[in-house]
């Protein structure tokens, strides 16, 4: 193909377009990039929506559909009543943990996905963890596990604790790897998985259970990796058959 005098190659001329954003998606941006960059402290309040329509030259509901997208990013959270507002959210691990707990468990609801693979996953992490746990862990750190046991002693199947003992029995391990994405990513999955929750519980799975809790810690103080990935794998295997169990029926 010839090209006459005055024509210019498309090949040769410059790239000038963009995608052009809707007006959420631009206010969306603006407000995520000030938050990433620091513009916008954690902690601080945001303007409010009136002030921030005028500011973008948008409408309310604009802004709004805005506002709930960063929350769902958990880059956000709102706070209700006089003193309320959109106020910037810790923007760390735990954050972030939530964020994929929120997520996990809209599909798990959905059927997308079972408890039994978030279980399984979870058990592909927690025992690298332990590992680490084990590596890592101070004199604190093996007595703040200690008090979980102790308490978890003193409750019976039916105490309303016992789940939230359980939560922070495991996240108090994956803190201790030292790695803090392991750790939102094991807390997201404990969370959603939480045995408690699908299990018919019973004092033998109880004891079994704190026992079991037991080994782990054990392995743990004793800055043994190999045993604490062996006592945790027990861990999890022994519930997770327990919850498929539970699922069938």
């Amino acid at each position: 193909m010839s090209i006459e005098i005055g024509e210019q190659d498309p090949g040769s001329a410059p790239f000038l377009g963009r995608t052009v954003l809707r007006p959420r998606q631009q206010v969306e941006d603006a407000l995520r990039e000030a938050v990433l960059s620091g513009q916008l402290r954690v902690g601080e309040r945001l303007p409010a929506e009136t002030e921030l329509a005028r500011q973008f030259s948008v409408s309310r509901p604009t802004v709004r559909e805005a506002l709930s997208a960063l929350e769902t990013q958990g880059l956000i959270r709102k706070v209700p009543g006089a003193g309320g507002g959109s106020f910037v959210q810790t923007v760390d691990h735990h954050a972030l943990g939530e964020v994929i707990q929120d997520s996990m468990h809209t599909l798990v609801r959905l059927g997308s996905i079972s408890a039994i693979e978030v279980a399984m996953v979870r058990q592909y992490l927690e025992v690298p963890s332990a590992a680490l746990a084990a590596t890592n862990r101070t004199e604190a750190d093996v007595a703040e596990l200690r008090s979980i046991i102790d308490a978890q002693k003193a409750c019976t199947v039916d105490d309303p604790r016992v789940p939230e003992l359980d939560v922070r029995f495991h996240t108090a391990i994956a803190r201790m790897s030292g790695n803090r994405v392991l750790a939102s990513l094991i807390f997201a999955l404990h969370r959603e998985s939480e045995p408690v929750s699908y299990l018919e519980m019973s004092p033998d799975l109880g004891r079994e259970t704190v026992l079991q809790h037991q080994r782990i810690v054990k392995a743990i103080a004793g800055s043994d990796c190999a045993a604490a990935e062996e006592a945790i794998t027990e861990h999890l295997t022994y519930l997770r058959e327990h919850m498929k169990v539970a699922t069938q029926r």
